[in-house]
């Protein structure tokens, strides 16, 4: 790896068996990893072959992925599965956590235009009449 970098940016991972990582360096100086992106590092193993490392960005941490000690040279072919598993992962949570933003928010704009406090919600209880639940009582 050159100098000044911290690894390599993952940006896109082929679903093919074979397929690339396409990837961009990580500049030493990089405050922290962006979230759900994944950071890829490699040096030469003590005895033959790469000691590689993947390291995941969450909302307040970077956190230890995986590691494959002593990796050969074909390495990023090993890592590659691993790697396609946890961005799409990333990238159903994401749309998860946007979705039930949006409702949450939907959620907030009905309430305010029906006259009820903000932090309430609607649900349907048996007799099929309007309750409200504040968020105390939603925990």
């Amino acid at each position: 790896m050159p100098s000044g970098v911290r690894g390599a940016l993952v940006h896109r991972v082929s679903a093919l068996p074979n397929g690339p990582l396409d990837v961009s360096w990580l500049p030493a100086d990089a405050l922290r990893l962006p979230l759900g992106r994944i950071r890829l590092y490699w040096e030469p193993a003590s005895l033959a072959g790469w000691d590689v490392t993947a390291h995941l960005g969450l909302a307040n941490a970077e956190v230890h992925l995986a590691s494959w000690p002593a990796a050969p040279d074909d390495w990023p072919h090993l890592v590659r599965p691993t790697i396609h598993e946890v961005r799409g992962l990333c990238a159903a949570l994401a749309v998860a956590t946007a979705a039930l933003d949006l409702s949450n928010r939907l959620a907030e704009v009905t309430a305010t235009a029906e006259g009820r406090p903000s932090g309430c919600c609607v649900r349907s209880s048996r007799t099929n009449e309007e309750d409200t639940m504040t968020d105390d009582q939603r925990l």
